[in-house]
């Protein structure tokens, strides 16, 4: 008899160890089964965290366009323009600046960092309405 390699049946390991197999261990182990109302809260937390994080992007994109002077006729300035003065939160005038670029600027980002810190706080109060 030859040592030749033999093909691998069904059963065998491919790396040669002396320890003993690990028994398989379940996704979440210990944890609660996750549940239609547990999918649904983590969805509708994503969905707000997702829709503040786009408000807050609209909104800095409008002051990028005012601060580099983007051209007004232009049909995404409009559009930007249209949905940033109501996504601004009043906050559009709240600071008075020398350079009407820097007052969009500050004025916008202010903001935008409300949304963002707004939808993460809204959203993780919805995730703790999960069970």
């Amino acid at each position: 008899m030859t040592n030749a390699p033999q093909p691998p049946h069904a059963g065998d390991r491919l790396v040669a160890s002396s320890a003993p197999p690990r028994p398989h261990r379940p996704a979440r182990p210990g944890g609660p089964p996750v549940t239609v109302w547990s999918r649904a809260v983590s969805a509708l937390a994503y969905l707000v965290r997702l829709a503040s994080r786009l408000a807050a992007l609209v909104v800095i994109l409008y002051a990028v366009f005012t601060v580099f002077k983007a051209n007004p006729a232009n049909v995404w300035y409009q559009f930007v323009e249209s949905f940033a003065a109501w996504l601004s939160l009043g906050l559009a005038n709240l600071f008075q600046l020398a350079d009407p670029r820097w007052t969009a600027l500050v004025n916008y980002a202010l903001a935008a960092i409300v949304w963002l810190i707004a939808g993460s706080a809204l959203a993780g109060l919805i995730r703790r309405a999960a069970p």
